[in-house]
């Protein structure tokens, strides 16, 4: 459930838009003023403010620019009166997703409420398939990669600006999503975001479906129909799959995006449009231009800025938190209590190469929530093709470890487990490895270190030997043999 806070010095205003809010399930809390405002945000975990902009103590505008400064992806809506509406405005340029004039009409409110944290929402939908981005001027969901931040940088930026966008990727990987974001973050988001899949128009009618015809234009023209292009005036039209539509659509698309304005089929009269062009394709226009099938000057057009998604197999370390993501999706939509997925499962979903990326190893989870009976996801859950792939992992594993005492890579381990639990003392009294100087034997000091290893990380994840194996990345055998060498027994640290 959202939190919201509501923040006016008139505690009339406060209860009735309180009121309104907690009667549409919003989790709502009050303060008096802009100081009280900033202090209440610093101390909890809301995910809308609703401010008044002159205020004692500190104004509305001040107390935005702190609330932006400690969580930029708190959303903020101002509230104003008709006169202060230059400060209202000045206020979304400093970060404000809207304003709303008082008096305030409840429904009116709800709306815009509504619809604010849907865009948050969505951005949050949208970072999974792409795994960072900043709402609205920086805030990390998922991925640290140095790439993906780059590339959301980006997108936060055209997200402010008018420009026609290229988006490129793999299927699968979001460029839709991405789409979404740029247009219910920037200043188009209060008008219409319409989608073409341009594949699945056949050639004959896509000139009518962009720019629409006249009663009679054509064979089963029997009334006149608005295009795409018109329905979507003011907003954003989204053209999936550019790269399919033909050499001579793409000279009167490119005559659009130049002159904003079109002829529908049948007609002599011209329109002027005020849209902003996003497109995405799965095609490799580079080469497209040199065979004669996609227009040089309409690539450009498009490629000011464009935005390339990366596949998963590329940036794989994301997979656990998108399962995590999707767990709680599902044990939404199918009442379910599915707390996470067992170690045999997560290694299988790591060593996929996802051909169908995001979309893919979303019906694969969706698949084994449908199956799985228990709390944790198990191998048996998974589709065919992937539960097959446990008896590879367990030949190469096999394999590597084949009948060798081999010596257990310190570095890898102690990064797993920094990772995945924070910084652990070593040893059973927690006091930490000690070197015997009186015995300077390196061989016998590191197998000790090994002991007390072992011992601290079966204590990190309480005796589990998968578990432990997988965050410290000891190939299972390797760890039974290692606890068997050292007379280590992992039930006494359940």
């Amino acid at each position: 459930m959202f939190r919201v806070l509501v923040v006016d010095d008139d505690p009339t205003l406060r209860l009735s838009v309180s009121s309104a809010l907690s009667e549409n399930h919003y989790l709502v809390e009050q303060a008096c003023d802009g100081e009280e405002g900033t202090n209440r945000v610093r101390s909890g975990d809301f995910d809308l403010v609703l401010m008044d902009v002159n205020m004692p103590r500190l104004n509305g505008i001040e107390a935005l620019k702190e609330i932006k400064a400690h969580d930029p992806s708190v959303i903020v809506i101002m509230l104003t009166a008709f006169s202060n509406i230059r400060d209202a405005v000045q206020a979304t340029k400093e970060g404000a997703y809207d304003y709303l004039e008082k008096p305030i009409k409840s429904e009116n409110l709800v709306y815009i409420v509504d619809r604010a944290l849907k865009a948050h929402s969505m951005v949050k939908s949208m970072s999974y398939s792409a795994p960072v981005f900043k709402l609205p001027n920086g805030t990390d969901f998922i991925g640290q990669s140095s790439e993906m931040k780059q590339i959301f940088d980006v997108i936060d930026k055209l997200s402010r600006v008018d420009t026609a966008v290229l988006i490129r990727g793999e299927s699968g990987t979001g460029k839709e999503l991405v789409a979404q974001a740029l247009h219910f973050n920037g200043p188009r988001k209060n008008d219409r975001f319409v989608t073409v899949n341009c594949s699945a128009i056949p050639e004959t009618l896509i000139e009518s479906e962009f720019f629409g015809h006249e009663k009679g234009a054509f064979t089963g023209a029997d009334s006149r129909k608005i295009g795409k292009f018109q329905y979507a005036d003011g907003g954003t039209l989204f053209l999936d799959e550019i790269g399919d539509i033909s050499p001579a659509m793409q000279v009167k698309l490119l005559r659009v995006l130049q002159e904003k304005k079109f002829t529908p089929v049948g007609s002599n009269r011209e329109i002027e449009v005020n849209v902003r062009i996003v497109a995405a394709t799965n095609r490799h226009l580079e080469e497209m231009i040199k065979k004669g099938e996609f227009r040089e000057d309409l690539f450009y057009r498009l490629n000011v800025l464009p935005i390339q998604l990366p596949p998963l197999r590329e940036r794989k370390k994301d997979i656990e938190a998108l399962c995590q993501y999707f767990i709680e999706k599902f044990n939404t939509r199918y009442s379910k209590t599915i707390s996470g997925l067992s170690a045999e499962t997560m290694a299988i979903l790591k060593a996929h190469n996802w051909p169908g990326n995001i979309r893919e190893l979303e019906n694969v989870m969706e698949h084994a929530f449908v199956i799985e009976t228990e709390k944790e996801i198990s191998v048996s859950s998974l589709p065919k093709n992937l539960a097959g792939l446990a008896t590879s992992l367990e030949a190469a594993d096999d394999s590597s470890d084949e009948d060798s005492d081999e010596d257990i890579d310190l570095t890898k381990v102690a990064a797993g487990i920094r990772i995945s639990t924070g910084a652990i003392p070593l040893g059973e009294d927690g006091k930490g490895f000690k070197l015997d100087i009186s015995r300077l034997d390196f061989q016998a000091n590191k197998e000790e270190f090994e002991r007390q290893f072992l011992i601290s990380a079966l204590k990190a994840f309480k005796g589990k030997i998968n578990q432990t194996a997988m965050h410290a990345n000891i190939p299972k055998k390797t760890l039974l043999r290692k606890l068997e060498k050292y007379g280590i027994n992992a039930r006494d640290y359940i």
